[in-house]
């Protein structure tokens, strides 16, 4: 994956968007617009929640994230024209495309699987790496988890508030009860890379191969350590999952081509699994015996989750993958990739993928089922994100079609809503999806 040089900027800059200069400047005219200078945290809380969107608004006809298009000389269909004509996709392997678009299946677009609830801009998701994009996570359909510069906030859709859970900005220190624990010790400032939030426990991946870990119902910081010390170190992904006996264990990936398996009560590393390249992303299988392995390769692996060894090669991908995603039945599992594609796969037929999903813009950089199975959502780097439903064969599709970096995405356990995370310097913001009903027992009574 892309690194930071010294003075903080990505090597490469392809994956920039490019704009019209008239588009931008009116659209940078209109942000300003929007911004009222305050010094008041009463009166930016205030601007917030004016600037906030409701189901009811949007029916009304106000864009779900704010944006004043009738302010604007060009309408919002002519800059998603530009968007799609202008976007430059990241890629770091130049391989013929060719036969890629006919793998792909026919979708039908136009599904109506999650409908808007509520986007807020009191909280604003924010990235620190162009290629890592799982910084929103819902533990619950009332608290959800975001990443905003060196604070991770929690959200409550319930009260509209957003508290601060953990701040990185230095010094990050362990609670005098895990001071007593070994292999660990305070850290300065850290740039959090990713992140994961399950079992009551936060675990957060710095640049500098950093993991700091905090228990929700506890004060403090739970375990704050560099996990490597390699050059290449950067913390890509987080996985927190119950093994076979039913002990909670972490999955770290590093940019340092390992893959490391740590304890969850005191955070000891009990495996260390090693790769011929940077691994960006792994998901281990709701049985929790295999491992999906991907990483700065066109291949991907999937492994035994108890000895690292290859159970099987994953071919297809035309470029490097960062998302990985099992479905409910154990069976199916998904990668995602910078080919701009999603692959199917299922574990019993690991010869080819069972089906190519193809994204509008970009890479496929977050990639999450819900847990009853039914939808699978893909997050593209900006503007796009699709929900598939897995009942119909992933040929049905509902277009979550915003401007935007893409920050992450999150279902609730209950699959009853959806989460995107928006980074953008004006519109930053959470947007909130409520699973669509047909609730037909009411038809007696109209």
């Amino acid at each position: 994956m892309a690194q930071l040089q010294d003075d903080g900027q990505y090597m490469g800059d392809e994956y920039m968007v490019d704009f019209e200069d008239d588009a931008e400047d009116q659209l940078q005219a209109a942000r300003e617009r929007n911004s009222l200078d305050s010094d008041s945290d009463d009166d930016n809380d205030v601007r917030n929640k004016v600037s906030d969107t409701t189901a009811a608004q949007a029916r009304r006809g106000k864009d779900i994230q704010g944006i004043p298009w009738d302010r604007l000389t060009f309408t919002r269909e002519k800059y998603r024209e530009t968007r799609l004509r202008q976007y430059k996709n990241y890629v770091n392997l130049q391989l013929p495309h060719d036969e890629l678009e006919k793998e792909c299946k026919v979708v039908e677009k136009g599904g109506d699987f999650y409908r808007f609830r509520h986007n807020t801009r009191s909280v604003k998701s924010t990235i620190v790496h162009f290629q890592l994009r799982n910084l929103v996570w819902a533990t619950s359909k009332h608290d959800v988890y975001l990443m905003h510069s060196y604070s991770v906030m929690h959200w409550s859709p319930i009260t509209k508030k957003g508290t601060e859970v953990l701040n990185v900005a230095g010094p990050v220190i362990p609670s005098l009860e895990a001071q007593s624990r070994p292999f660990q010790h305070g850290l300065g400032r850290v740039q959090i890379s990713t992140m994961c939030v399950k079992r009551n426990l936060l675990v957060a991946g710095g640049f500098q191969g950093e993991m700091i870990c905090k228990n929700l119902d506890r004060p403090g910081v739970s375990y704050c350590a560099k996990i490597t010390h390699d050059d290449n170190a950067i913390t890509n992904a987080i996985d927190i999952y119950d093994n076979c006996s039913g002990a909670v264990r972490l999955m770290s990936s590093n940019n340092d081509s390992v893959v490391r398996v740590f304890d969850c009560n005191n955070f000891s590393v009990l495996s260390r699994f090693y790769f011929p390249w940077a691994v960006n992303h792994t998901s281990v299988s709701p049985d929790s015996k295999s491992v999906i392995v991907v990483g700065d390769n066109a291949d991907g692996i999937l492994a035994d989750s108890q000895s690292g060894k290859i159970i099987s090669t994953l071919r297809g991908h035309l470029d490097y993958s960062f998302a990985s995603a099992w479905h409910p039945d154990g069976r199916v599992f998904a990668t995602g990739n910078q080919d701009t594609t999603c692959r199917l796969w299922d574990n019993r037929y690991l010869g080819s993928s069972l089906a190519v999903l193809k994204g509008r813009i970009g890479a496929i950089r977050s990639i999450r089922f819900t847990a009853d199975g039914r939808f699978m959502v893909m997050a593209e780097p900006a503007d796009f994100v699709h929900v598939f439903d897995t009942k119909q064969d992933y040929s049905h599709c509902q277009e979550i079609d915003i401007f935007g970096e893409v920050a992450g995405v999150s279902f609730s356990p209950d699959s009853e809503s959806l989460f995107v995370g928006v980074a953008d310097r004006t519109y930053g913001s959470l947007l909130e999806f409520n699973r669509s009903h047909a609730y037909t027992y009411f038809d007696c009574i109209i």
